[in-house]
């Protein structure tokens, strides 16, 4: 796992579907040099998915975007910014997501008796 001091991705979640690429790098050169704006589309349609991903120049203007833009309003929605995650990270994740999906019980549903 990598320390919190190199952390250079920025996940942005919340975004409107009007908002621009250029929107974005205006809110963020705020807090530093902006290297690059990757704006999350839908496969099929070519859609905004209102997520995105911000890589800042070093890893303390990404510190201080994060603590400075999350819940900012922009345009016409408050949008969230944190520390994006590595394949590695969510990989280590999935597993325990998985396990607790599968004890769950299941639900009956109203009017039906559990057969036993």
């Amino acid at each position: 796992m990598r320390a919190k001091s190199k952390i250079k991705d920025i996940f942005v979640t919340d975004i409107s579907f009007e908002v621009t690429e250029e929107d974005l790098h205006k809110l963020f050169s705020v807090c530093g040099k902006v290297r690059s704006i990757n704006m999350v589309t839908d496969q099929r349609n070519g859609q905004f998915k209102g997520v995105a991903f911000v890589c800042m120049s070093n890893a303390a203007e990404t510190k201080d975007a994060i603590n400075m833009l999350d819940g900012t309003r922009l345009i016409d929605r408050c949008i969230h910014v944190a520390a994006a995650k590595t394949k590695e990270e969510l990989q280590a994740e999935a597993p325990v997501e998985i396990l607790e999906k599968r004890t769950r019980r299941k639900r009956v549903p109203k009017g039906r008796k559990k057969v036993r």
